[in-house]
Order: structure tokens, then C-alpha cells, then sequence
């Protein structure tokens, strides 16, 4: 083993094909690193507080989602943030000799201010000002020595190597210095060409049938200037031609034929279906078998409990090292 890991998503929403290339990432991190992944359901609360969201549902259906992507619950903690108290005792602690101006700094904080009031939310509240600090905490509950992060994350890997740094300084040396390990995620546009969301109601879902697979891969835009099938094609302002470019192994001969006008954009998108349907299959048959009542369940669980098990640990360093 390498080290460890901690690595989570925000239960708010149904899981898209989008994300499906993160998780792919973490299923080849486990077989060489100790792994803990969390469905990290508090810092759901930091920008949606107010929503009331059904969150036993959400923490299930990303776990179903986890599991049938092939995250192995036999080697790898798969749990509930909130399931594991230390999370919100750490970050209370840290919170403790973290000044303001660092919080501030966060590139993400005034960007999501601006973003999110536009939609008219209230984020000038201590838990969203405080949510990289949780995020720290996080991470260095486990003495991670690796986080798997997009490129946008990279500030909060830096900020919580800055808060390890610090605690170390002031106290004793407990927290190793994470680092950020950025994975190769494309970034896939909708069917409409914007972002993948599910409030656009232009996403492929982990669980798409076959006929919806067929269905939205129609809906996506393909290019505006080919008007008949035998008309020179331009792939770069194609959405059917991003897709093909992670999920056809042929991709040469897809531009190819499209710049000629070779192949039309039906066939093209039939194509792409038919690769889609060959990736997506292999989790529906995983999904079922881990939809069987109680499976989730237990695996949450013994997640749970190991994760405690390691973040007990942490604590006993921590409060000692800080005379608690």
C-alpha cells in the first residue's frame, strides 16, 4: 500500500455519467492505497440547508451508485460522513487556531457566493465559511497522505496542508502533509452542450435503460453546419464527437468519417449508444445485485465502523497532543 486516502461526494442529487469517470479513478486507487470513501451528507448542509433533502434516500442511491461502478466495500470504507462524529469534533478543533483571512482566500468561497446568491441563497453563514475547514478535517482525520481532487479543488488541498502544518507547529507533529493527486476527468457537456447537471435535465444517468440511453444520446446537438449526412462534418463543435472522444476506442475513424462525410450524424449517434450501452450495462447487473434489501446497509455500517475504528485513533493523538 501506498497510504491512505480520503476521498467523498455531497449527497444532493442523483449520480450522472459525468461523474462516472471519478469514480472509475477511485476503483483503481483502492488496489494500491487504504481507502475511505464518504458520502460526506454534512457539507450537503453548508449550501443547502434549507432544502430539507430526502437524504436517506440520496446517501443510498450514491452508495448503490459507488458499489456498481465497482467501488470493492471488502477493502475500501464506504460510509455516512455525519455516521462518523469525529468529522465535526476535528473541525471544531482545527477551527481553533485557523484564521479568518485563510477561510476567506478560498478561490471557491466568493465564487460560490456570487453563484449561488444569483439563485437567490443566503451563504453568509459560519458553516459556509467554515466548509473547507470541514474538508480539512476530513482529510486529515485519517492522516491522508493522498486526495484525489479536480483542478478546482487544488486551493482546499493547499489549505489543509497550510492547517496540518500549523497544528504540527503549535503542538506536535500528528498530521502528515496531504497532497492533491489530480486524476485525468473529462469534463462531459450535457446532451444540450452545457454542463452536465441534473437541474438542466440534460444528463445520461448511472442507471439509464437502454431506450433512455438511445433517447438522450438523439437529443444531443451535433454540428449546426451539416445539413445532409454526406456534408463535411466538424467533430470539434460536436457534443456526439466529446463523448465518442472517452467512450469509443475507434475515435480516429469516427473524425475521420464524419470530416469526410462519410457516416451522418444518425449513424454516428448509434454508434455512441451502442459503446454507451456496452459501459453502462455492467453496473445495472452490479446495482441489482447490491439493491437486494439490507446489502447497502451493512455495507454503510461496517464502513461506519471502521472508519471510527481509524478516526478514534486520530482523536486520542489529538486530544493529548492538546492537553484536552
Amino acid at each position: 500500500m501506498k497510504g491512505r486516502i480520503f476521498s467523498g461526494m455531497r449527497p444532493t442529487g442523483a449520480l450522472h455519467i459525468g461523474h462516472l469517470s471519478v469514480i472509475q479513478n477511485w476503483v483503481d486507487l483502492q488496489k494500491d492505497y487504504e481507502c475511505y470513501f464518504s458520502i460526506v451528507d454534512l457539507h450537503a448542509l453548508t449550501t443547502g440547508y434549507e432544502d430539507r433533502l430526502d437524504f436517506s434516500q440520496l446517501r443510498r442511491d450514491i452508495a448503490l451508485d459507488w458499489l456498481s461502478v465497482g467501488i470493492n466495500p471488502d477493502i475500501s470504507a464506504v460510509f455516512i460522513q455525519s455516521a462518523v462524529k469525529e468529522h465535526a469534533e476535528l473541525q471544531l478543533l482545527l477551527g481553533m487556531f485557523t484564521p479568518l483571512s485563510w477561510l476567506e482566500r478560498v478561490p471557491t468561497y466568493k465564487d460560490q457566493i456570487q453563484q449561488l446568491s444569483q439563485q437567490g441563497k443566503d451563504l453568509g453563514m459560519y458553516g459556509f465559511l467554515g466548509y473547507p475547514l470541514l474538508m480539512a478535517a476530513d482529510i486529515l482525520l485519517y492522516k491522508s497522505n493522498v486526495v484525489p481532487v479536480g483542478e478546482d479543488q487544488i486551493p482546499h488541498v493547499e489549505l489543509c496542508r497550510e492547517i496540518a502544518r500549523r497544528f504540527n507547529h503549535l503542538y506536535e507533529t500528528v498530521f502528515p502533509e496531504p497532497k492533491d493527486f489530480v486524476g485525468k476527468v473529462p469534463l462531459l457537456p450535457g446532451v444540450d452542450g452545457r454542463k452536465m447537471s441534473k437541474s438542466y435535465h440534460n444528463a445520461i444517468s448511472l442507471t439509464a435503460s437502454p431506450k433512455e440511453i438511445k433517447e438522450r444520446v438523439q437529443q444531443m446537438v451535433t454540428d449546426p453546419a451539416r445539413l445532409r449526412k454526406d456534408d463535411p462534418g466538424h467533430p470539434e463543435v460536436c457534443v456526439v464527437y466529446k463523448f465518442h472522444q472517452i467512450y469509443t476506442p475507434e475515435v480516429a475513424e469516427v473524425e475521420e468519417n464524419c470530416r469526410g462525410g462519410k457516416v451522418g450524424c444518425v449513424a454516428c449517434k448509434r454508434h455512441l449508444a451502442e459503446n454507451l450501452e456496452k459501459l453502462i450495462n455492467p453496473f445495472r447487473e452490479r446495482r441489482t445485485y447490491w439493491e437486494e434489501p439490507g446489502r447497502v446497509e451493512k455495507v454503510l455500517k461496517e464502513g461506519a465502523e471502521r472508519a471510527r475504528e481509524t478516526a478514534s485513533v486520530t482523536m486520542k493523538e489529538v486530544h493529548s497532543v492538546m492537553g484536552l
